[in-house]
């Protein structure tokens, strides 16, 4: 039987409204579970990548993952560098040996094309995350980093974005590609409103020859995206872009408003592209700027996303997508067995979290960091928990 510190999230029948931010959410204790089953694995996280799923679950937002797991506590935390202890009957497919420090593949319940269909420590039942000193989980999720790596713990923690990334651009060029087959990507614009993810895909596309630009509210992170050849777009120079509450929505002067930050918006993606729009456009904020994105989106263009960190629930004219041929492109997490692949081209290529790029909180610090990354208070598009 273990019972290691850990950071736990109640139900909220048991815990009761949140006092404060989400951080308020998460109680510390020690979190038992028994012994390791057949190919389960004991690890020890060293680093943990703070993710959106996580303030997703403190918020009880889209779902509650303890009401949806069925369970009365549950530990977050399902991206990070974790070192193994010990190994129960590994399997052929397993990778991981005792002393390992591994990548966590956040994989739950897998559909039959071993895609996510439930994430781990996050929607999937009877799985215990990082958040914890100690966790067991199925030794088949362990991907050992490359010995002697080039890269820093650090970088590698911030992995799951760049995982996401991966899956998500090669799903969306594949779709553009499929309209336009023959023309160089020199001739197109490529566009994300902001994070890790959209950062990392977007390097993947200026690999690719098309031309970069993404969103940033801050001084600092418009000059990381400069100096990673992105074309930086202060979002500051567009107050109202986003669309508010139902009852603003009324407001004749908040629609005048919105209307000259959007046209605004539209005239420089305009510029950037030539007049044509974007071809493939990142949108992992979801509802607040979903028209915004359509409306910059190029004909045969592609709006993808692998997340919806402001709204879920969309809305668009079936007819004038069609007649545009857009394409929408959904995924989420990436497939199991492409996981080696990715590390490998991380590895070799450099493709990871620029050194000094991430900020990490201390563990007793989690609650903290909850509440930083909620009010993006944070500057870093890697935030990252030291556990041990």
């Amino acid at each position: 039987m273990y019972s290691p510190d850990a950071w736990i999230l109640h139900s909220g029948a048991l815990a009761g409204p949140a006092a404060g931010g989400p951080g308020s959410a998460l109680f510390r204790g020690t979190f038992a579970f028994g012994p390791l089953d057949e190919g389960e694995a004991l690890v020890e996280p060293v680093l943990g990548s703070w993710e959106a799923n996580m303030d997703h679950a403190l918020t009880r937002s889209p779902i509650d993952v303890c009401s949806s797991r069925g369970e009365d506590a549950v530990v977050l935390g399902n991206l990070g560098v974790v070192r193994v202890l010990a190994v129960n009957a590994p399997g052929p497919d397993v990778r991981a040996r005792e002393g390992d420090l591994c990548l966590l593949m956040p994989f739950g319940k897998l559909d039959r094309f071993e895609y996510a269909e439930l994430a781990y420590a996050y929607d999937c039942p009877h799985t215990i995350g990082l958040l914890a000193k100690q966790t067991k989980l199925s030794a088949r999720l362990l991907l050992p980093l490359p010995e002697g790596t080039a890269h820093s713990l650090n970088q590698w923690a911030a992995y799951g974005r760049y995982f996401t990334a991966w899956d998500n651009w090669h799903k969306a060029y594949g779709c553009w590609r499929t309209q336009v087959p023959d023309d160089d990507p020199a001739n197109h614009l490529v566009f994300g409103w902001g994070g890790g993810v959209a950062f990392a895909e977007l390097l993947l596309a200026k690999r690719a020859g098309f031309r970069v630009a993404m969103t940033a509210g801050s001084d600092a992170r418009l000059a990381f995206l400069r100096e990673h050849g992105i074309t930086a777009v202060d979002r500051r120079r567009f107050p109202d872009l986003s669309l508010p509450g139902r009852r603003r929505r009324t407001d004749p002067d908040w629609h005048q408003r919105r209307l000259i930050s959007v046209n605004g918006f539209l005239d420089v993606v305009k510029e950037l592209s030539d007049g044509y729009g974007v071809a493939v456009f990142v949108d992992n904020i979801g509802e607040p700027l979903y028209d915004v994105t359509l409306g910059a989106l190029a004909r045969e263009g592609v709006v993808t996303t692998c997340g919806w960190k402001a709204g879920m629930r969309l809305a668009h004219l079936r007819g004038a997508e069609s007649i545009a041929r857009h394409f929408h492109v959904n995924t989420h997490v990436w497939r199991l067995p492409d996981s080696p692949q990715i590390l490998d081209f991380m590895e070799t290529e450099g493709w990871v979290a620029p050194v000094g790029s991430d900020v990490v909180y201390d563990f007793d610090r989690v609650p903290e960091l909850a509440d930083d990354y909620a009010s993006g208070a944070i500057g870093s598009y890697f935030p990252l928990y030291r556990v041990n």
